[in-house]
């Protein structure tokens, strides 16, 4: 009886069950996707509540696995980083938002997120050459099999508060090595505002919010009406609204680069 059992439970599962996982972690060809990377905001810090645990329907996360290369996109979005602090400290950042108003905008467009962040890390680290650089450009190479790269959302700044003299011009020239190796010139990238609670602080922010001025197909999200948690977090609230954010300057971007491709 507990030999039968075990077998029929054996054939459950291989008849029923995972066949029902494989199918939904397996996006048809032709995703959207988009890059995500930076410090702890990005990454997420802040908590996710419980109507923030479901996965977002027609969205998927680049886990890059042997025998799992996508898998839904639910929280938190930051848990197969390749460069990631411990797993217990990804939480809630903008990218679920984000990737809500980009799906919305065209329920048919299925999406793919590419989340590599890891709290704590200067721009220097990202810079082109670096451990960090290489393993964001080998893993949306990678994912581009599987579609098509649309853009690039990038919040970090916090851990370079010191360095605003050279700050603008090494980002500067992280875009523009990350659009010749992807040989995608105009590739959208949008960087965000940080948390404004000292003087530092906004000047960071002000400086940042040349770059659109600066190269063409970049935008800046503002951090106005946002609040943390520890002066530095986003918490749940103002994450969302980050996400929103990022998702309509995206949408505008997106909008532009096919303006431009069809004149």
């Amino acid at each position: 009886m507990r030999v039968s059992y075990i077998y029929w439970m054996m054939f459950w599962v291989l008849s029923g069950h995972v066949v029902q996982e494989t199918h939904a972690q397996t996006p048809t060809a032709g995703l959207d996707i988009f890059l995500v990377i930076g410090q702890s905001n990005m990454a997420g810090r802040a908590e996710i509540t419980t109507d923030l645990t479901d996965p977002i329907p027609g969205v998927y996360l680049f886990a890059g696995l042997e025998d799992s290369l996508w898998v839904p996109a639910k929280n938190p979005l930051n848990l197969y980083s390749t460069i990631r602090k411990d797993k217990e400290m990804q939480r809630l950042g903008p990218t679920y938002r984000f990737a809500q108003v980009i799906r919305k905008d065209d329920p048919s467009r299925e999406i793919g997120l590419v989340v590599n962040a890891k709290g704590g890390t200067a721009l220097a680290e990202w810079m082109p050459g670096t451990h960090f650089y290489k393993e964001a450009l080998s893993r949306v190479k990678a994912a581009a099999k599987q579609g098509k790269i649309r853009g690039v959302i990038w919040h970090q700044g916090e851990s370079d508060l010191g360095k605003l003299e050279t700050y603008l011009p090494d980002l500067l020239l992280l875009i523009q090595k990350l659009r010749t190796d992807l040989g995608m010139p105009e590739l959208p990238f949008i960087a965000g505002h940080i948390a404004e609670d000292q003087p530092e602080r906004k000047a960071f922010n002000d400086l940042i919010d040349q770059l659109p001025d600066m190269l063409p197909f970049t935008a800046v999200v503002h951090g106005k009406a946002t609040k943390t948690f520890d002066r530095v977090h986003f918490d749940t609230e103002s994450q969302l609204l980050m996400g929103q954010r990022y998702g309509e300057k995206m949408l505008e971007l997106l909008d532009k680069v096919k303006n431009e491709t069809i004149r």
